[in-house]
C-alpha cells in the first residue's frame, strides 16, 4: 500500500510507504473551498523516550493487508461522526525514520474547528490503537521495541478512542505514558500475537 500522491478523486487519502510522507502536499490537498477549518497531525520522530537518551534512528513495521483496511475503516468511522467533513488525509511510514522526520500524518478539513480538531485527534489515537504498525528504537544504550505497546483493537467496536477535548486528562495519560517502563510489555509477544491471529 503506497499512495503518496492525493488521489485523483475521492476525498480520503490513505498510504502505507517506506518513502518520506509529504507533509506539504498534505496540507495543501486537505484544503476544500467550502472548508473553514483545517487541522493537519504530523508525528514526528524525537530524539528520546523514557529512559532512552540518544534516540537517533526509529524502523516502523507494518502487517500491510491489514493496515489498509484499518484506515479505510478509521476514515470511514471519522465521517459517520463528523458528517460535515471535507477530506481526510492518513498516512503512515514503514521502514527506518530519522530523528525529526515525520512517521505519520493525518489531516481534515470541515466547515468548522471544532470539527475539524474533534476529528483529527480521533483520527490519529485511533489509528494508533487500531492499526498493526509498530516501532523499533535505537538509541545510545542500545536498541528495542517501543515502549508503547498496546493491544490493537477493532475500530467501530467501541474500544477504540472515543475523545472529548480535556486537557487535564491528556496530562494524566502522558504521565502514565511515563511510567510504562516499569511495567514494560514484550513488543514482540503483541506483535506475534497479533500476526499469529491474523494468519488464521
Amino acid at each position: 500500500m503506497t499512495v503518496l500522491t492525493p488521489p485523483y478523486l475521492g476525498n480520503t487519502w490513505l498510504g502505507l510507504s517506506a518513502d518520506p510522507l509529504p507533509s506539504a502536499l498534505v496540507a495543501q490537498w486537505v484544503v476544500l473551498v467550502g472548508c473553514g477549518a483545517v487541522v493537519q497531525f504530523s508525528g514526528t520522530a524525537r530524539d528520546h523516550s523514557k529512559d532512552r537518551p540518544g534516540v537517533y534512528l526509529l524502523k516502523y513495521e507494518a502487517y500491510e493487508d491489514q493496515v489498509e483496511q484499518r484506515l479505510a475503516a478509521i476514515a470511514a468511522e471519522m465521517r459517520t461522526r463528523w458528517p460535515d467533513l471535507g477530506r481526510i488525509a492518513m498516512l503512515h511510514r514503514v521502514g527506518e525514520v530519522a530523528v525529526g522526520d515525520p512517521a505519520v500524518e493525518v489531516a481534515v478539513s470541515s466547515p468548522h474547528r471544532d470539527a475539524a480538531f474533534e476529528a483529527a485527534r480521533f483520527g490519529i489515537d485511533t489509528l494508533k490503537a487500531t492499526a498493526p504498525i509498530w516501532k523499533h528504537e535505537s538509541w545510545q544504550g542500545g536498541a528495542s521495541w517501543g515502549l508503547e505497546a498496546q493491544h490493537i483493537v477493532e475500530v467501530g467496536t467501541g474500544n477504540e478512542p472515543d475523545r472529548e477535548p480535556d486537557r487535564e486528562s491528556d496530562r494524566e495519560s502522558d504521565r502514565e505514558s511515563d511510567n510504562e517502563l516499569n511495567s514494560e510489555p514484550d513488543r514482540d509477544e503483541y506483535r506475534d500475537e497479533y500476526l499469529a491471529k491474523a494468519r488464521r
